[in-house]
C-alpha cells in the first residue's frame, strides 16, 4: 500500500467514525430529552440505563444508518479533496481512476464487514436488549400493537410432514399455556392423538412439561390409551417460536434465525416472507455499503462550482432514494408477491448498476 492509498484510507475512516460518533451523540441527546420522565419514574441508576437501555438501543441505530454514514463520510472527504485540487493532481501524475477508487474499495469492504458481523450477532442482542427495557421501564404496550399481545389464543401448526399441534392458549412470558393437542397421521388416518389440558416449559430439561396427559395410540384393529399426571416431552418448538410478534425476527441472531425459517417453512407459516426478507437483509444491507462507497467516491472526485455542498445535497437525495427503493422492496415482498430474495437485493443491483455508469461516465 502506497502513501497516497494509506493518505485517502485514513480519511475515509476517520471520517466515517468522526460522522458516526457525531450523529450518535446526536441522536442520544435527543433520545434522553424525550424519555427523561420515563427513565425518572423507572428510578434505576444512571449506570443501569446505559447498560440495560443504551448498550442496546446506540448499536441498533448505528446499525440502521451506517450505510448513510459511510455515504456522507465519503462524499464530505472527497468533495474536499477535489476542492483542493488534490484529485487532480493524483490523477495528473499517471494513477489511473480506476487505482485512485482502491483505497476507497478496501475501506469499504472493511466497513462493509464489520457492519456484517455486527447484523449476523451484535445487532439482534442489542434489539432484544433495547426492547425488553422499552416493554418494562418505557412502554408498557411495546409490542401489544397489530395483535402481538402477550397471550396468544388458538394456534395451529405443523409439527413435521405428518403432525399437527394445537394450542388453546398461551402465555409468552410465564411460557404456560392450557388445551394443548398433538395429532400424527399416515396414510390421511389418524394414528396418534395427544391433548393435555395444561403444559409450561420446563427451563432445566428443555423440554415441555404436560399435566393431566392423555395419549391414544390408533391402529387398524385397535386403540390403546395411556393417562399420565406429568409428561416431559421434547417438540422441535420453542418458547420463542410461540411468541410470532414482529419484533421476535429482529432478536435472534442468525444461526437461531436460520433454524427458526427452516421451522416455519416446514409448518407452512404466513410470516415467512417476513422473515425471508429479514435474513436476506442481513446480508445485502453491508453489500450496500461498498456500492455507496464507490458512488460517492465518484460524484465527490469531480471539483465543480457548487462544492462539497452540492455533492453532500447530492448524496442526502441518493440516500433517500435508496431507502424508499428498500421500502417498498419490503412492503411488496411482505404483502404482495415479491420475492424475498430480490426484494432485498434489488436496491442494490439498481444501485450497482447506478455506480458503474457513473463510473464509466466520470472524468479519468
Amino acid at each position: 500500500m502506497k502513501k497516497i492509498d494509506r493518505y485517502i484510507l485514513s480519511k475515509y475512516l476517520t471520517s466515517f467514525f468522526y460522522c458516526l460518533i457525531l450523529f450518535t451523540a446526536i441522536v442520544v441527546v435527543v433520545d434522553v430529552s424525550e424519555k427523561t420522565d420515563d427513565f425518572v419514574k423507572s428510578k434505576l441508576p444512571t449506570w443501569r440505563i446505559i447498560t440495560d437501555y443504551y448498550f442496546g438501543f446506540i448499536p441498533r441505530i448505528d446499525a440502521m444508518l451506517f450505510p448513510l454514514f459511510v455515504f456522507i463520510s465519503v462524499i464530505f472527504f472527497t468533495a474536499k479533496m477535489a476542492a483542493r485540487s488534490e484529485v487532480i493532481a493524483i490523477l495528473s501524475s499517471g494513477v489511473s481512476f480506476r487505482r485512485f477508487l482502491l483505497p476507497y474499495l478496501v475501506g469499504g469492504i472493511f466497513l462493509s464487514g464489520l457492519l456484517w458481523i455486527g447484523y449476523q450477532y451484535v445487532v439482534p442482542n442489542a434489539n432484544k436488549k433495547w426492547g425488553d427495557f422499552e416493554a418494562k421501564y418505557i412502554d408498557p404496550n411495546f409490542g401489544n400493537n397489530n395483535g402481538n399481545t402477550t397471550y396468544k389464543q388458538k394456534l395451529y401448526f405443523r409439527i413435521d410432514s405428518t403432525t399437527y399441534a394445537g394450542i388453546r392458549g398461551y402465555d409468552t412470558i410465564s411460557k404456560s399455556g392450557n388445551g394443548f393437542f398433538v395429532q400424527h397421521f399416515s396414510n390421511n388416518k389418524l394414528t396418534y392423538n395427544l391433548r393435555s389440558e395444561t403444559f409450561t416449559w420446563d427451563s432445566a430439561s428443555k423440554k415441555w412439561k404436560l399435566q393431566d396427559t392423555e395419549e391414544r395410540n390408533i391402529d387398524s384393529l385397535s386403540e390403546r390409551i395411556t393417562r399420565s399426571p406429568v409428561l416431559l416431552k421434547g417438540y422441535n418448538f420453542k418458547p420463542r417460536d410461540l411468541r410470532k410478534d414482529d419484533y421476535l425476527k429482529d432478536q435472534l441472531p442468525t444461526p437461531e434465525l436460520d433454524e427458526f425459517i427452516k421451522l416455519e417453512r416446514l409448518r407452512g407459516s404466513e410470516m415467512l416472507n417476513t422473515l425471508l426478507v429479514e435474513r436476506y437483509n442481513r446480508d445485502s444491507i453491508p453489500v450496500s455499503v461498498i456500492i455507496l462507497t464507490i458512488i460517492g467516491a465518484v460524484l465527490a472526485s469531480r471539483k465543480i462550482r457548487g462544492g462539497s455542498g452540492f455533492h453532500l445535497a447530492t448524496g442526502v437525495f441518493i440516500s433517500v432514494v435508496y431507502i424508499l427503493f428498500s421500502r417498498f422492496s419490503i412492503v411488496f415482498a411482505t404483502k404482495g408477491n415479491f420475492t424475498p430474495f430480490l426484494a432485498s437485493w434489488t436496491p442494490n443491483i439498481l444501485f450497482g448498476l447506478l455506480a458503474l455508469y457513473l463510473y464509466k461516465r466520470a472524468p479519468k
